[in-house]
């Protein structure tokens, strides 16, 4: 297959839908000897929010190190390769549809088929051990007890700030949602978390117990570095990626951290681009807790200043909560459906903003909507409440083509 063909199969698996659990993933990681070789460390990073920043801090840190890094992590933007970095380098078209390919004809012989999430990780981990990696950084997609990227075992595990997501497949509460998150936890291997609210950190500390794993709560945010990353939350996410550094056995000095937190970068978390003289900001803040990080990191970076706010969410979402949090920070509101098998009318979004809320406007297209932000005039332009939005928005700023993803 080419490229672009590999691509659309691949797309066209997102239709198995979702299925959790450890036995697909196992068997394809086998039959495509995607395993990772003897000696290779694997860190495995769970959580509700915060996972791929503090990845993406693990991978620049652990580079700056001289590590030949390989990082997995979940949605991408705008292009399925963002998913699989060696070093900081996407999988090249040319090796993707080459092992798209061999992967289609194992997963024809397979029943049940491999779902999209289970074939993008192990054609990651395949390149990865091709690429001659010494050091793996695995984001779990959704929750982490049946999460294909469990199936792979980790020397170290780490979980981010913990809160409610996903809850028609993970639970109704931040403890059931820890419970499923702490089961990514390795017998006798160290977990290091940030911090909790007492009912996380009581599942944690359970979890790990009953697997002997030694168990580390991070208690102060990291000071005295530059971060490329901004927001206050940054720095506690620093501080995690670097006492996983430490748990795997990487050794740090000042200059190498100094540098891999001055460098490392994460698209659609509060990025900023200008577009025409006017400053643009893209986070994907799609739940009221990443909401609420954008909304501190906004007023710590404009103060009172007023954005044009795009918003968009996918079903499923809390968007009430989403919005009684970015409404605040805007003078006015457009709002819009994404490309996605989850879409949500805009003037079902709509509906859910607080009472005395900014003036708004609903589109029935992004298209509409984007060409309509760019001829206002006004504050900066936030675009926020969906990763599908922001890769649409990053998309059009780039030139680059989006390719829509429901996982």
């Amino acid at each position: 297959m080419t490229y672009p063909e590999s691509i659309e199969w691949l797309f066209s698996t997102q239709l198995f839908g979702i299925k959790l659990g450890l036995e697909g993933p196992r068997r394809l990681l086998k039959e495509f000897l995607a395993y990772p070789d003897h000696g290779v460390k694997v860190i495995h990073v769970a959580g509700t929010n915060g996972k791929g920043s503090t990845c993406a801090m693990i991978d620049s840190v652990a580079r700056t190190a001289g590590n030949r890094t390989g990082l997995f992590t979940s949605p991408h933007l705008i292009d399925f390769r963002e998913r699989i970095r060696v070093s900081g380098e996407e999988i090249p078209e040319e090796e993707c549809a080459a092992m798209l390919t061999e992967l289609r004809g194992i997963c024809e012989t397979l029943d049940p088929h491999p779902t999209f999430f289970e074939i993008a990780l192990v054609l990651g981990m395949r390149w990865f051990r091709e690429r001659g990696c010494d050091l793996i950084v695995l984001e779990t997609g959704m929750g982490g007890r049946l999460d294909a990227t469990t199936a792979v075992p980790a020397d170290v595990c780490a979980i981010t700030p913990v809160g409610l997501d996903h809850m028609q497949w993970l639970g109704d509460t931040v403890e059931k949602i820890a419970a499923e998150k702490a089961a990514i936890m390795v017998e006798g291997k160290p977990v290091i978390s940030a911090p909790q609210e007492p009912g996380v950190r009581k599942v944690l500390e359970k979890e790990a117990n009953e697997r002997r794993s030694p168990l580390t709560f991070i208690d102060q945010p990291l000071e005295g570095y530059p971060l490329a990353l901004p927001g206050p939350h940054q720095r506690w996410n620093a501080a995690l990626a670097l006492e996983c550094l430490h748990a795997a056995g990487i050794h740090l000095s000042y200059g190498v951290v100094q540098h891999g937190l001055s460098v490392v970068r994460w698209p659609g978390r509060f990025e900023r681009i200008e577009r025409d003289g006017r400053e643009v900001i893209l986070d994907g803040a799609h739940n009221p807790q990443g909401a609420a990080v954008l909304a501190e990191t906004w007023r710590e970076q404009f103060r009172q200043r007023k954005a044009t706010l795009l918003f968009s969410a996918v079903a499923a979402k809390d968007v009430r909560g989403i919005l009684a949090l970015l409404a605040p920070l805007a003078e006015k509101i457009h709002i819009c459906p994404v490309d996605t098998l989850r879409v949500v009318p805009a003037e079902e979004l709509a509906a859910q903003l607080p009472e005395g809320a900014p003036p708004h406007v609903c589109y029935s297209s992004f298209e509409a909507a984007w060409q309509a932000v760019l001829e206002e005039e006004g504050g900066p332009l936030l675009i926020a409440g969906s990763l599908f939005l922001v890769g649409e928005a990053k998309a059009k700023l780039e030139g680059g083509k989006f390719q829509s993803s429901t996982q």
